[in-house]
């Protein structure tokens, strides 16, 4: 069996999928690295312009604008922290003043407590952390996107959810992304609803994708990861960023309040 993915290169040559977003504005929350970057040049190959926020990967993000500009788009590049609400506000307000009005908002940035020194943390440690960017800045970045997209007359918020929520998960991590991806997902349904019908609000759920950790994962994790899929391989960050595409389309235009799982189809539960 061919248990190898798509390959996680981007050269460009997706553009050929058509101009489904030309002319449109994305924002994409850590932008930098990982499925944030792979968002963010699938939203590029398809038209869009972008908005593009890191933390503090000043040199990746600038890698990922030279890619993106290399397409013939516009982009803008914005460094915050966002367990800060005072940069929180003001990444919305960069967005709303860069063309006065943003059509997708991608709320992808999450802390990583799996790589680094954070690894290392408490479990206490990492959930104040992941609570306060994961969820608070989430919350916050969606209703004041949402609530401006309602007032230019419509657009699309993305939210980042986790596959295996409803089934569970045992160990720390699974408690930790239990807790802080559930309170994302079931936010979004709510926030649908409150927007609907301008505004349309989904939530990605991604299963088991190659980015950092999985890429030094151990072998016991790599077995895991591609019995627990029906395909038998990982995911990529470009498999997710496929449907992130889709969704901020008006391919997806009858689709809100909704909670999508890209696990190449969960084994177990």
């Amino acid at each position: 069996m061919n248990t190898q993915g798509p390959t996680d290169t981007f050269d460009g040559s997706d553009a050929k999928m058509g101009q489904s977003l030309a002319g449109r504005v994305a924002v994409v929350t850590g932008a930098s690295s990982g499925i944030g970057r792979a968002i963010s040049l699938e939203l590029a190959a398809a038209g869009a312009d972008l908005l593009l926020h890191a933390r503090s990967s000043r040199q990746q993000l600038l890698e990922v604008d030279q890619q993106i500009r290399s397409l013939g788009r516009e982009t803008q590049l914005v460094l915050a922290d966002l367990r800060e609400s005072k940069e929180q506000e003001s990444l919305i307000q960069q967005a709303w003043r860069w063309r006065g009005a943003v059509d997708a908002w991608v709320n992808n940035a999450g802390v990583d407590v799996l790589t680094g020194k954070k690894a290392g943390w408490s479990f206490h440690e990492k959930l104040e952390d992941l609570w306060k960017v994961d969820v608070l800045a989430t919350v916050y970045l969606a209703r004041e996107a949402g609530r401006r997209m309602c007032k230019q007359g419509g657009g699309v918020v993305l939210n980042m959810g986790w596959d295996q929520v409803a089934v569970g998960m045992a160990g720390d991590s699974g408690q930790l992304f239990a807790l802080t991806k559930g309170a994302v997902m079931a936010f979004t349904k709510s926030l649908a609803k409150s927007l609907a019908p301008r505004v349309r609000v989904n939530c990605l759920a991604p299963g088991w994708i190659k980015t950092a950790w999985g890429e030094h994962a151990s072998e016991d994790w790599q077995k895991r990861a591609t019995a627990e899929s029906l395909l038998g391989r990982w995911g990529t960050p470009e498999d997710v960023a496929r449907v992130a595409r889709f969704l901020v389309s008006d391919d997806a235009a009858f689709m809100t309040g909704q909670v999508v799982p890209i696990n190449g189809g969960l084994s177990v539960g």
